[in-house]
């Protein structure tokens, strides 16, 4: 059962170092991590305040194009199961996305990522595990999807309930996928996260919002925590 959505709006300390360590799930669940009016739930990868690219304007995370890329930011606090609406649109040729359940996995920090993309500004061939509202490089959309051009506002949905997750894109269900089972297993050794056998496997983990040299653009972050 989900208790009443949140709009973001915790307020969290800026100077946060970043930890990917497992946090008890009897914990209490942090408060969402965005305001709409700061980036005060986000830090650099180094746990560093976010000082520039990243932006908020009028309600709008905004990630400017600078010439050089700014990094990605994820949330100084890790979450569990929940259910995550928001809205985006990304710059023609535009690539992007949001991950959850970030952590560490020896030198590197992964996650599952709901993949935001310029489908048909791309200039090569993709692939459908990698093309816009995919898992990224695990599952691809199913034929529900319906895919808004370049530019235009897309509202998008992710659920994540125990080993259970799903990805929406403009009120249709396009991935489910589930942590564990004969699917996700042959899925994961097709994947680029192969040599991890227990990639999201563990119940928690951070937010993160990719930076691949693309300006895009979030808006109407609505979060419902799951109930313990």
């Amino acid at each position: 059962m989900l208790r009443s959505p949140w709009l973001l709006c915790g307020s969290l300390a800026l100077a946060v170092v970043v930890s990917f360590a497992p946090r008890s799930l009897a914990a209490a669940e942090p408060a969402p991590p965005f305001d709409g009016k700061s980036l005060a739930g986000w830090v650099m990868a180094d746990g560093k305040p976010v000082t520039h690219g990243w932006e908020v304007v009028d309600g709008v995370i905004h990630l400017k194009k600078e010439g050089k890329r700014t990094g990605y930011i994820v949330t100084a606090e890790e979450f569990g199961d929940f259910t995550l609406s928001f809205d985006w649109k990304i710059a023609p040729g535009g690539n992007s996305g949001l991950k959850y359940r970030v952590r560490s996995y020896g030198n590197k920090v992964l996650g599952c990522e709901y993949q935001i993309y310029d489908d048909a500004g791309s200039k090569r061939p993709i692939a459908g595990k990698n093309s816009s509202g995919s898992l990224y490089d695990m599952y691809e959309p199913n034929e529900s999807k319906q895919l808004k051009p370049a530019g235009e506002w897309n509202s998008a949905k992710i659920v994540v309930q125990g080993n259970h997750f799903e990805h929406w894109l403009n009120g249709k269900l396009i991935v489910s996928a589930n942590v564990g089972d004969t699917e996700w297993e042959k899925r994961l050794k097709a994947s680029k996260f192969n040599e991890h056998p227990d990639f999201s496997r563990q119940p928690r983990g951070k937010l993160m919002l990719t930076d691949h040299g693309s300006e895009v653009w979030y808006r109407n972050f609505v979060f419902e925590p799951a109930s313990k």
